[in-house]
């Protein structure tokens, strides 16, 4: 899928430190897609630091575009407030 990158996305993948394979991983083949605000969605996957801890990479893509738009994305530890079912 062609997906577009906004500054913004660019700016906080680099100031984040998040790998763009990684973001592409998610972009391709998300353990979930569920809705953000504004009419975005979240393409959102689970992901192991090898440390031990689970963290989840949040992608919020606005797809009413074509092609669709990374407006903003970030890992984060608070799964359970953003995880959809089990």
């Amino acid at each position: 899928m062609k997906i577009r990158l906004t500054r913004h996305a660019e700016e906080e993948l680099d100031r984040r430190g998040i790998p763009r394979n990684l973001l592409d991983g998610v972009l391709a083949e998300p353990q979930q897609v569920v809705p953000a605000s504004g009419g975005r969605k979240a393409y959102q996957s689970r992901f192991d630091l090898r440390d031990g801890r689970i963290m989840l990479l949040r992608a919020i893509v606005d797809d009413r575009v074509d092609p669709p738009v990374v407006v903003t994305v970030y890992r984060t530890s608070k799964i359970d407030k953003y995880w959809s079912g089990p």
